[in-house]
């Protein structure tokens, strides 16, 4: 590992000023920064330690509920009104990784960790333009059992991991980005980007800009849940995962939300499909219309084709669940 100068922010004010500077880094709980330092694909010359800022969840005078980036992914999942209020958050959290990890992890950090490409992570041995621009990407006709079947391009095929992200995403989640010129609010679903020409370009963070806290906003009573299809029970990344929310009254569909992850560079809205099932009848027809309207536009590999039928069938079981037994 490359010799790293250690820093510790005692303020927000603190870390923005010094994460700002060439060849610094923000780190939070450290789960996938140091495994990556480990690996020789990141090699920070300066680490600044945010893990001690406040992290308080808050509920605003809207309604909306305020989670600060250095809360703990466990604190988050166990607090009584994400708990109540956004039951698929707390399921996604607690389906991803392990206890331990999650003690460690923070939301903020958990919303910038990087692609869990084997080929990404081979720095010494694979191809990637997200390591370096440019070079090509080895995973193009290599294992693929992980990678995109949405949004992907010749530059990049790989998807991103997180689990909590897709439920966010869903449940339309703002971000507050603070940097040098103050706070700006984004919606998280614009927050990651999909790969492009410029696949090392993963979100839309300015030089100089950190995850502040998160905005879940206020949300009508909706059965929801998050499930996760993956190779191992526990510890896996997901092959697809679906967050969702519907509200059926008198037999239609008065709201839905979907996201979908494993698939993509980001969490996937399922734009598409809510748009086939909003208004409509809360059918396995309609469920199975509305999937296949959003898959339509895959483009997978042969050795991740299958994720297509998966992703049906997964959206398809979710949906019928919500709007025919508990969430």
């Amino acid at each position: 590992m490359t010799p790293v100068t250690y820093l510790r922010a005692d303020s927000s004010a603190a870390a923005i000023a010094l994460g700002a500077a060439d060849g610094h880094r923000l780190l939070g709980g450290g789960t996938n920064l140091i495994d990556l330092m480990r690996k020789g694909v990141e090699q920070p010359a300066v680490l600044v330690d945010v893990s001690g800022l406040a992290a308080p969840i808050t509920e605003a005078a809207d309604g909306s509920l305020v989670i600060g980036a250095a809360a703990r992914n466990s604190d988050v999942a166990a607090h009584p009104l994400v708990r109540a209020r956004y039951p698929m958050l707390a399921r996604a959290i607690l389906a991803g990784a392990s206890a331990q990890i999650r003690n460690m992890a923070t939301v903020g950090g958990n919303l910038m960790q990087r692609t869990r490409c084997v080929y990404f992570a081979d720095a010494a041995g694979s191809r990637c333009n997200k390591r370096v621009p440019g070079s090509g990407c080895d995973a193009l006709g290599g294992f693929t059992r992980y990678h995109a079947i949405l949004g992907a391009s010749p530059a990049c095929i790989a998807t991103h991991p997180s689990d909590m992200a897709v439920a966010l995403v869903a449940l339309d989640a703002r971000l507050h980005l603070a940097g040098a010129d103050g706070v700006r609010s984004v919606a998280l679903a614009n927050f990651h980007q999909l790969p492009g020409d410029s696949p090392e370009v993963e979100t839309m963070l300015a030089p100089g800009e950190m995850i502040l806290a998160v905005e879940l906003p206020p949300v009508q009573p909706m059965r929801s849940t998050y499930r996760k299809v993956r190779d191992r029970a526990s510890y896996a990344f997901a092959l697809v995962s679906v967050a969702a929310g519907i509200v059926v009254e008198d037999g239609r569909i008065a709201d839905v939300r979907i996201a979908v992850g494993g698939v993509a560079a980001k969490p996937w809205r399922a734009a598409r499909a809510e748009a086939s099932l909003r208004d409509g009848p809360a059918s396995v027809e309609a469920f199975v219309q509305a999937a296949q309207a959003e898959l339509a536009q895959a483009d997978p590999l042969p050795g991740n084709a299958f994720k297509v039928q998966l992703a049906e069938r997964t959206l398809v079981a979710v949906l019928t669940d919500l709007a025919g037994g508990d969430a």
